[in-house]
């Protein structure tokens, strides 16, 4: 658990974890005054196509939905920008678009392909997998792998407790992939680092139905578990001595790691409960090996915490 530094982190929501993940969008719509930007610009880093249509257009009533489906699918390896020609027609004009729905696509700046009229969907999931492949001929950097950095780049914010850049950078990575458990789980894990365990628990409550059972959240469950048990710890200083009073008192012991857990001390707290094992391994029905048990799953698997501590773990009980 990571301490808050009021200035930089505020204290994050379940509200501003919504407005978070609102922030940013594979499918949008532009104007001529925004192309630059939305289409150029923005192409530098991953294609673009831009879908010219009009409301009264039966064509682009069809094509429309089905490009932003495949689009979405992409996970970010492509955008897409739709321009009404009726209210913004000078782009079109410049690109000597005659008729419509008329499909563009840009890369690093410039067209690289395109279409006129409707199309059906697997031309359509072939004209987007052939600038994808482009993407990558060119070196940009795949989606799996932009997302990987992304993730790293929360978890380093939340470890340093920069709290609300981790929350944002956590919804705008599940705008672009709205099932994705390992954002919404991260999310979470930004509230419980606040001790915001309320709103924690209603994130939890509301995830949807398809990532509910995710493996992800089954970890976050177990976080926000082990925090609730850690704020009714009592204080650290009377625990230790009365620690170093009999070590073998461990239900003082147990106590203490609960509470240094809950300041953020999780080597430590991690240490007083292989400290009872040692003692006594079958104290209180196993209650320390159940709660490492319990701080594995809130870590993780991978966290060099779980895996440290597992092999010290299996060297006491098997030696």
């Amino acid at each position: 658990m990571f301490s808050i530094p009021p200035a930089k982190a505020p204290k994050p929501t379940a509200a501003s974890a919504g407005a978070a993940a609102g922030s940013v969008d594979v499918v949008k719509d532009s104007t001529d005054r925004d192309f630059m930007v939305d289409v150029i610009e923005a192409s530098r880093d991953v294609p673009v196509i831009v879908d010219f249509w009009a409301p009264w257009c039966g064509p682009c009533k069809q094509l429309g939905p089905i490009i932003e489906k495949l689009v979405r699918a992409a996970k970010g390896a492509v955008r897409l920008v739709k321009i009404d020609t009726d209210q913004h027609p000078m782009i079109a004009s410049q690109l000597r678009v005659q008729s419509i729905p008329a499909v563009y696509a840009f890369f690093q700046g410039r067209p690289v392909d395109g279409f006129m009229g409707a199309k059906p969907e697997s031309e359509l999931k072939a004209f987007i997998e052939k600038l994808v492949k482009l993407a990558k001929a060119s070196g940009v950097g795949s989606p799996d792998d932009i997302l990987e950095e992304a993730f790293a780049q929360a978890k380093g914010m939340l470890e340093a407790g920069d709290l609300q850049g981790a929350l944002d950078l956590y919804g705008e990575i599940l705008q672009a992939e709205p099932e994705n458990a390992q954002a919404y789980a991260g999310m979470v894990r930004c509230l419980i680092a606040a001790k915001d365990l309320e709103n924690a628990k209603a994130m939890l409550a509301q995830a949807p139905e398809s990532m509910a059972k995710d493996k992800e959240l089954a970890n976050v469950r177990a976080a926000l578990d082990v925090a609730e048990q850690a704020a009714n710890a009592g204080p650290i200083p009377e625990l230790l001595e009365k620690v170093a009073h009999d070590a073998n008192d461990h239900a003082s012991r147990f106590d203490l790691a609960m509470a240094l857990f809950a300041a953020g001390k999780r080597e430590a707290a991690v240490e007083e409960l292989l400290q009872i094992v040692r003692r006594d391994r079958s104290w209180n029905d196993d209650a320390a090996r159940k709660q490492l048990v319990k701080f594995f799953e809130a870590f993780g698997p991978t966290d060099p915490l779980t895996v440290q501590t597992r092999r010290k773990l299996s060297t006491i009980l098997f030696s």
